[in-house]
């Protein structure tokens, strides 16, 4: 319901907007990796790992792979990320043809990773280097960028986006979702005093980085259809899981801070 909706995410993000200015870099890397296993457990649902040691061991599995992406360079596990949702994208428009590739239990406990892990990365190195303005402008973005969609949706929607994983998706949401991200990339470009050339990459960064969002929203709801569950958890009233709050996030927080590195080279 939209009033539970409403209360949850007045509860939730003023205490994330806290941490986000509250806690040293590290310790905020510690609290999105705690949010990213609670993820873990949620996807291990969503894959079928059903029996009592599974979803307990795919947990510690993630858990050692986030250690494991500290040891990498950070651009490296960015662009793997990077690659990784483009063959997201091609299944989530293959829809249902390669079920059987991406539903198998070893394929899906990868996927989960290669979605998990390198968000994780990016918004802790997205705390550290650029401070937490940087990470509250992405998930202001990002969250923005979901309500307007939603609400367009409700409002205008027409025209499926992807009809076979997400009824609910229409193209009139993705440009309400574009367009709030357009708002808040103006809004973003003009505080931080960018000039006319690094204002306007920042505008196509915030553009790409929404529509990327977008596929994190998509695959994890090609999941929940295979899984035949409307949510990936039931954490937040009105909102679901753990999941069904990141998704976007998951393949926006890779592609923006990949972004503002290059940016940083070329201005």
């Amino acid at each position: 319901m939209l009033w539970q909706r409403l209360l949850t995410a007045a509860l939730l993000i003023p205490l994330l907007i806290w941490a986000d200015y509250a806690l040293a870099s590290r310790y905020f890397a510690l609290l999105i990796a705690a949010i990213i296993l609670c993820g873990a457990w949620e996807w291990a649902r969503l894959t079928g790992f059903t029996r009592p040691l599974q979803r307990p061991g795919y947990v510690l599995l993630t858990a050692a792979a986030l250690w494991g992406a500290l040891q990498l360079p950070l651009q490296l596990l960015l662009w793997t990320a990077l690659a990784w949702w483009a063959i997201a994208l091609l299944w989530v428009l293959r829809f249902p043809r390669d079920e059987r590739t991406w539903s198998q239990p070893a394929v899906a406990g990868v996927a989960g990773m290669l979605v998990l892990v390198p968000a994780w990365r990016a918004l802790s190195a997205l705390h550290e280097d650029y401070g937490p303005h940087a990470v509250l402008f992405l998930l202001g973005m990002i969250w923005l960028a979901d309500s307007a969609a939603y609400f367009t949706g409700r409002r205008w929607g027409a025209r499926k986006l992807a009809p076979l994983v997400s009824p609910g998706k229409t193209w009139e949401g993705v440009q309400g979702a574009a367009a709030a991200a357009l708002v808040t990339a103006l809004a973003g470009g003009a505080l931080a005093g960018l000039d006319a050339g690094a204002f306007a990459l920042f505008v196509l960064l915030c553009l790409v980085t929404v529509a990327v969002s977008i596929v994190g929203d998509l695959f994890k709801s090609m999941y929940k259809r295979h899984a035949k569950v409307k949510d990936s958890g039931a954490l937040f009233p009105g909102h679901g899981g753990v999941l069904d709050r990141i998704d976007s996030l998951t393949s926006a927080a890779p592609v923006f801070v990949l972004g503002l590195i290059y940016m940083e080279r070329w201005l």
